[in-house]
């Protein structure tokens, strides 16, 4: 049985950690599709300021049914 999956790249942020960083992200594409099938994160960046991260961004790439 053969089946297509959409993959749709995302950027999350936070100012707290990458994990909510992923987790904004992901509840974000939630929003337009219940059917969700996995996540993989692709890279892990962040924003400084005076020697101190004040912004954590996830890249992702989410997988749901087509």
């Amino acid at each position: 049985m053969m089946s297509v999956v959409k993959v749709s790249e995302l950027v999350g942020s936070s100012d707290e950690n990458w994990t909510e960083a992923v987790n904004n992200a992901v509840l974000e594409a939630s929003k337009n599709s219940d059917d969700i099938l996995g996540v993989e994160v692709t890279n892990f960046t962040a924003s400084i300021e005076n020697g101190r991260v004040v912004e954590y961004r996830a890249n992702i790439k989410i997988a749901s049914h087509f």
